[in-house]
């Protein structure tokens, strides 16, 4: 009798974290179905070797490819930005890999590079031509990856807030990437999509878009609950923590480019540093650098007008308008 107690203890104890873990992951999926739900695809469902790549398309003329940052789908943009754009270019907008409604690559999936051929590919479907391809923050390292790799069939490149190029050394993006990607983070991701409570994604996104305010309306447009999802959000982790290699054998090579590059960075930002990324770019002879005052990390929001330009003014320097 005195081994069985212990025994029927931890018996009793794994019995309670299973039913519990059961609970957890019931909840996890019952939320994902619900932002699925909520948040459906809203433009077309390409298959491109077996794997789906969600790409919203609007408008007419020369073409013109957004790729949004971290934790982002392409909501950020159809929120505002391609009803200002629709009218002067035929606008596509890719979710990436693992994030929004696109699926995530069996290998690579956290690379820029491998991020990048899944989507020109799709845009090769769709009969995409010397695009002008947008960036906005790890988009910008998506973008920069495009280009590396099809130089000749890529129109011109336009930076917002872009992830280009590796940080220094001691500069840390925080301790939540590198949690999560870690063991004890990977089995804390189901505890996030259950009860991550939609407060916490409020403050969050007012974090991302100081000095300036989230627009009215975004939250309930940008579909976070599509971000949530366990395997979206780990996806998302992944990505971000294992950006800095990639930059490092990338950047060397952006030389090599003689393509038009626009960057607009605000000078508030406090996600993607002005001078570790965007200052850097602006070294390149066909780079123009825009910096914005008293705008932060979410430039298309904050100060659409200029964003506009800089698109204009690339599709003209690349002969496309």
């Amino acid at each position: 009798m005195i081994r069985r107690k212990p025994l029927l203890t931890l018996a009793v104890l794994a019995l309670a974290l299973t039913g519990c873990a059961a609970y957890i992951d019931e909840r996890a999926e019952t939320r994902a179905e619900a932002a699925e739900r909520r948040y459906p695809p809203t433009g077309r469902l390409l298959q491109i070797d077996g794997k789906t790549v969600h790409a919203h398309v609007e408008g007419q003329g020369p073409d013109l490819v957004l790729i949004h940052g971290a934790s982002g789908n392409t909501r950020d943009f159809t929120f505002d930005l391609v009803g200002r754009l629709r009218d002067d270019y035929r606008v596509i907008a890719f979710d990436r890999p693992g994030l929004g409604w696109t699926d995530r690559l069996d290998t690579g999936n956290d690379s820029p590079l491998a991020q990048a051929d899944l989507l020109r590919r799709a845009a090769d479907r769709l009969g995409v031509r010397d695009p002008v391809v947008l960036g906005h923050s790890y988009g910008g390292a998506v973008a920069m990856a495009w280009a590396l790799q099809a130089p000749e069939r890529t129109g011109a490149i336009v930076l917002l807030a872009g992830a280009t190029h590796p940080w220094p050394d001691d500069v840390s993006l925080g301790a939540f990437y590198p949690f999560i990607t870690s063991p004890v983070g990977r089995a804390a991701v189901p505890l996030i999509s259950a009860f991550a409570p939609e407060s916490r994604v409020e403050q969050a996104l007012a974090g991302i878009f100081a000095p300036n305010p989230v627009p009215d309306g975004y939250m309930d447009h940008v579909g976070a609950g599509l971000t949530l999802r366990r395997e979206s959000f780990l996806a998302n982790a992944r990505q971000v923590d294992n950006l800095k290699p990639y930059l490092e054998r990338m950047a060397p090579r952006y030389a090599s480019l003689d393509l038009p590059i626009e960057i607009v960075h605000g000078a508030r930002d406090t996600t993607v540093g002005l001078d570790y990324h965007s200052r850097r770019m602006a070294r390149l002879p066909n780079a123009e650098l825009t910096v914005l005052p008293q705008v932060g990390h979410m430039v298309h929001h904050a100060a659409p007008q200029a964003v506009l330009a800089a698109i204009d003014r690339a599709a003209r320097r690349a002969g496309l308008r």
